[in-house]
């Protein structure tokens, strides 16, 4: 790997930890903010998935937007409008125009996700590919691990967050500004398709869906869960820390074993544990080790799932189709984000407190079903 291909991912990994402790910080400051304006917690609830519809709607147009303007430029761009939609939250506290402005915010976030994730997925030699990925989810989970703990620090009332949200993002400017002029090229091609590109790499483009749905299901109703089976609320909340202290740290080492076997076996392996883990959670209680213990596992494998699944795409399209790929990768991750919580929460009404780990099992063995039917298919090229 030679050293403008390493300044290349070093930029895109240092992009979205930046981007990803801005995010992080926003999405329970907004939260707040609603509820003080009036805002129930469907209300609430719908404009955060907004911001996913947005990521749903701008993903297939990156490629043709950056191939136009410019890769750089429409970073810089898409950074812009993220800082002017925080000063905007501020200025107009209006719940009709908040809609306007967290669209506006997805669309943007939507961008630098998939133009740092395709930076990545076309430099990245293959060889090393999975653990890089492992590196670049590690960087971004420590970046949302931060940003709730920078809100503590900057409390939630006035500009405080706004200003260090806003500084946050503006940091994301100087590694793009570092990375060498000659990016992996993007073609300006018609907006890409996505039912041909689920059809040509399946398990690859489906882990962003299951993962999103996943992720947000867990985030969503873990603390919940965890005050419908009795803990106190600031005990049900840490659920949440659990499994993202173990997406933290199993990435790496996931990512850089994907690159010494067959991916879809390895995301198999993940996804039969975390489907083990998800049966189990309904027969531990909650305030023992042993359902922290599955919980931190669970976070870890079902993690790899995004890792090795955005590393097994990179090795399944030719350089001229990555971007359409990613975008697709995005745009599918972004619709897990908004089916997952309803889902989960469906389960939770129909079955109590058991349809959580219920749920979520049956969103992995789905996906089980799918690698095992392409594993025992004839290989085609």
């Amino acid at each position: 790997m030679d050293g403008a291909t390493r300044r290349i991912i070093i930029a895109a990994i240092l992009t979205i930890s930046a981007v990803g402790m801005g995010l992080s910080l926003m999405l329970p400051l907004l939260a707040l903010e609603l509820e003080r304006m009036g805002a129930s917690s469907t209300l609430n609830g719908v404009n955060t998935a907004v911001g996913g519809v947005a990521n749903v709607i701008i993903a297939p147009l990156v490629p043709r937007l950056a191939a136009r303007m410019g890769q750089k430029r429409l970073v810089a761009m898409s950074i812009a409008a993220l800082v002017a939609s925080i000063f905007a939250f501020r200025l107009l506290p209006s719940i009709p125009a908040w809609f306007v402005i967290r669209f506006g915010f997805g669309a943007a976030l939507g961008v630098l996700f998939v133009l740092s994730e395709f930076w990545i997925t076309a430099s990245a030699p293959e060889g090393r590919r999975g653990f890089i990925m492992g590196v670049y989810a590690t960087v971004l989970a420590a970046g949302f691990a931060a940003g709730p703990a920078i809100l503590a620090l900057t409390g939630t009332a006035g500009w405080p967050p706004y200003l260090t949200c806003a500084a946050l993002l503006l940091m994301a400017l100087a590694p793009v500004a570092l990375a060498p002029s000659a990016l992996p090229p993007i073609e300006n091609t018609p907006r890409p398709q996505l039912a041909p590109l689920i059809g040509a790499a399946p398990i690859a483009t489906l882990a962003a869906l299951t993962f999103g749905a996943l992720e947000t299901g867990m985030f969503n109703h873990a603390p919940l869960y965890g005050v419908r089976v009795g803990l106190a609320e600031p005990e049900a909340a840490l659920l949440v820390s659990v499994a993202a202290l173990g997406n933290l740290l199993f990435q790496m080492p996931l990512g850089a074993l994907s690159d010494r076997m067959d991916r879809r076996k390895l995301l198999l392996a993940c996804v039969l544990a975390g489907l083990a883990g998800a049966l189990a959670m309904p027969l531990l209680p909650a305030a023992g080790a042993g359902f922290k213990t599955v919980l931190f596992l669970w976070g870890g494998v079902t993690g790899a799932i995004y890792t090795v699944g955005l590393a097994h795409l990179g090795s399944r399209f030719p350089p001229s189709d990555v971007a359409a790929a990613n975008a697709a990768f995005v745009m599918l991750y972004s619709a897990g984000l908004i089916a997952g919580p309803p889902v989960v929460g469906a389960a939770m009404e129909a079955f109590g407190p058991a349809g959580f780990g219920l749920s979520l099992a049956a969103m992995l063995a789905a996906y089980a079903a799918l690698i095992i039917v392409r594993l025992r298919a004839p290989a085609r090229s």
